[in-house]
């Protein structure tokens, strides 16, 4: 197998997206949009963690971290395993993770003043 056998042809990277894409990215970007679950995916980016950590981790109450996880975990952007009895939670993707980093270096330059790039 090529490298390009895993690539969508360029036609496709042309069409509009589908009415079911728009949904589920709006509802991403919705999920980023609250500065908590912006802060746990940020915390996630990098391995599982569990809800006490992020609690200490965000500076948030406990059961206002669980109901964000929650709402994180139903939007499909982290995922849980249970260990024992902790729950631990991760980012999902390399999808997810781009897109918190890209949002935090877009606001970093928005800041600072940094020149534009691609």
């Amino acid at each position: 197998m090529y490298a390009r056998d895993n690539v969508a042809p360029a036609a496709d990277l042309q069409q509009p997206p589908s009415g079911a894409q728009v949904d589920v990215a709006v509802t991403a970007l919705r999920m980023l949009a609250d500065p908590t679950r912006l802060r746990l995916l940020w915390h996630l980016r990098d391995g599982e963690q569990d809800v006490t950590t992020l609690t200490t981790a965000v500076a948030a109450s406990r059961p206002a971290v669980s109901q964000h996880l929650a709402k994180l975990l139903l939007a499909g952007l982290v995922s849980a395993r249970r260990d024992g009895r902790r729950v631990l939670y991760r980012v999902r993707g390399g999808h997810v993770r781009r897109l918190v980093t890209e949002a935090l270096h877009a606001a970093d330059h928005h800041l600072t003043g940094a020149p534009e790039h691609d």
